[in-house]
């Protein structure tokens, strides 16, 4: 799978989170129940000093066996109460590029890229979604990756 070395700038996003692990039966009711809850209870839509139209799957605090998985959005600044912020570091990334069904093309994409022996940092690796046409999505996943 092609990727193309990017440095970004720091971000901050917000939204809704929790914990798993890629060991754990239910993470994908997890992660799918992030989605849902961020968009059918409207959070979505209530976020301030939002930078973009994007949203953006963020997985970051990672330990030895789970991590922080956040559905949300890149803001300016934190003012958004009741949330879940998390930054996403400056730094240099392993930027894919996909295009396809929004969930079975990511999860094809992230088992690919965990095979792929990149040197990988842990310090926060995101999926930004470009549009929201479900069935044919406009995807980056970006891996944190050593300079």
């Amino acid at each position: 799978m092609n990727y193309e070395i990017v440095n970004l700038d720091k971000k901050i996003v917000v939204g809704v989170g929790a914990y798993t692990s890629n060991d754990d039966p239910n993470m994908g009711k997890i992660i799918g129940g992030l989605w849902q809850q961020f968009f059918q209870t409207g959070i979505c839509s209530t976020i301030q000093n939002r930078v973009n139209h994007y949203t953006i799957g963020l997985y970051s605090d990672y330990t030895e066996n789970k991590y922080h998985v956040l559905a949300g959005v890149e803001v300016s600044e934190l003012s958004n109460q009741n949330l879940v912020s998390r930054i996403i570091p400056e730094g240099t990334y392993a930027k894919f590029t996909i295009h396809g069904h929004m969930e079975t093309a990511v999860q094809k994409a992230w088992e690919e890229i965990w095979n792929m022996g990149l040197n990988r940092t842990f310090t926060g690796d995101f999926e930004e979604y470009l549009n929201e046409d479900y069935e044919h999505a406009d995807i980056n996943i970006y891996v944190a990756i050593e300079q």
